[in-house]
């Protein structure tokens, strides 16, 4: 059985969907005024592969996250570039859909953007407003926080001990406007020269909080099965999310919460900053490293985990990402020769490992365990390629298996190069030819010709295979 780790109980519980096999979830994406730094890489990465596994074990998907597409931070930028926030958003959200696909992160089924909702979230805060939920201040809207019964029960925290302005989204100013310091903006007044939509209380745009609301509800409905987001928006973020959408729907907003941990950098696991300067993006970093090593690195920490971001980390999953390669190129490899029929006792193995990784992922989308069981069948595969005689139908078998327990983190296995170019061809005969001679020196010379050329070498016991490597 699924189990997730709900934040809301702090403890593990079954997974039982509002409807037999659909996952209604929503995932808080970025706010869009730069390039998406390593740690929303971590976020987007690790609820890709938690709907990855959904979708292996059968489930139908719908996967809404949104885009933050006004706030402060945008309009401050806007105004840097000398642009309009619309066309800033617009740009970062284009950067942000080419940097995830070099990831290979699955195409949300629904990207939302707050500034596509400001009529329904005008109406959403005007039922908070009737419902004595929240009130108007001098153009500005505040939600009434002690008003809601267990404030604060999602952060695990009492009210009073929570801290006015936790969110960087609310600007000290704004306290003399509240009733309470713990109060929070549904609308915020605009300011002169900001972007702004008319409303009942007079120009302004949306608070922070209000557009996952509205967007969530209105794409999942009132109640949906999970929602998700990096754990340092716990508090005030996804806190006051279900605060507003339970007081507006009076309904149970959502079942299970889940929160990825946090990426540090460096070998002294430093939080990252700009101050710091090993504030890294995706969009430099991917100039220099390998996409799908990337993806993997990230992919297989258990979601809940901190990943430690260094060159050597990243190297090693590198190497380990390699080494399953390799594996899936030894046994597509062995396929010339396999001879027809099938292998029970093998096969077995495979569906062995195959339940061991299922009962892995099952454990909360353990995925540190789960990889463990991908290196097994990896090992297995080895092993059974170098067997003088081996069957088609169970290196099929196998290979298929890898290849789809792989594509869990988001990570597909590529087919091995065949031997159908006629001057690699050529170069290999005469260099097993030059062996056979004796002459190691017209061998070796042609080993490092291909090299040069991206061709890596494997003598084997059943002959002289390649694949492609780094020039």
């Amino acid at each position: 059985m699924l189990k997730v780790f709900n934040t809301m109980t702090r403890q593990k519980e079954p997974f039982e969907p509002i409807t037999p096999g659909v996952v209604n979830m929503y995932v808080c994406g970025p706010t869009v005024y730069n390039y998406i730094h390593i740690g929303n890489a971590r976020s987007v990465i690790a609820f890709d592969t938690i709907r990855r596994y959904f979708e292996y074990r059968g489930y139908q998907v719908k996967y809404v996250s949104n885009f933050t597409d006004v706030d402060d931070k945008m309009i401050n930028e806007a105004r840097k570039e000398g642009i309009t926030v619309p066309e800033l958003g617009d740009k970062f959200i284009q950067a942000f859909k080419e940097d995830t696909a070099a990831l290979n992160v699955e195409p949300a089924t629904a990207n939302p953007r707050a500034t596509d909702y400001i009529q329904e979230i005008i109406e959403f805060v005007q039922k908070l407003v009737q419902k004595g939920y929240a009130y108007p201040a001098d153009g500005d809207v505040y939600y009434r926080a002690r008003k809601f019964a267990d404030y604060g029960k999602l952060a695990h925290q009492n009210i009073d001990e929570l801290e006015a302005g936790a969110s960087q989204h609310t600007a000290d100013e704004e306290t003399d406007r509240k009733e309470d310091p713990v109060d929070f903006a549904l609308w915020k007044g605009a300011k002169p020269g900001e972007i702004s939509w008319p409303s009942p209380w007079g120009a302004g745009r949306p608070g922070w909080h209000i557009e996952c609301s509205v967007m969530s509800t209105d794409l999942l409905g009132e109640t949906f099965d999970i929602h998700g987001g990096g754990e340092d928006l716990i508090f005030p973020h996804h806190q006051n999310e279900l605060a507003q959408s339970e007081a507006e729907t009076g309904k149970p907003f959502v079942h299970y919460w889940l929160h990825n941990g946090f990426v540090t950098v460096g070998d002294e696991n430093q939080k990252m900053s700009k101050s710091l300067g090993n504030f890294v993006t995706v969009h430099d970093l991917l100039k220099t490293v390998d996409a799908r090593g990337l993806r993997f690195f990230m992919a297989t920490t258990q979601y809940r985990r901190p990943i430690q971001y260094t060159q050597q980390n990243l190297d090693t999953a590198s190497r380990n990402l390699e080494r399953l390669q390799t594996a899936y190129d030894n046994m597509g490899y062995r396929l010339q020769d396999a001879e027809a029929g099938h292998d029970p006792k093998i096969e077995q193995e495979v569906r062995q490992i195959t339940a061991d990784y299922t009962d892995a992922m099952d454990d909360d989308f353990n995925v540190q365990n789960g990889v463990a069981e991908v290196y097994e069948l990896a090992r297995l595969g080895n092993v059974y390629a170098e067997r003088p005689v081996v069957f088609k139908d169970t290196l099929t078998f196998m290979r298929q298996t890898l290849f789809n327990l792989l594509s869990v983190f988001g990570v597909e296995l590529t087919a091995a190069a065949t031997l159908d170019d006629d001057r690699i061809e050529a170069l290999i005969q005469e260099r097993v030819q030059a062996r056979k001679n004796r002459d190691f020196q017209r061998s070796d010379e042609i080993r490092e010709q291909l090299k040069a050329q991206g061709i890596i070498l494997e003598d084997t016991p059943q002959g002289t295979r390649w694949k492609k490597g780094n020039s």
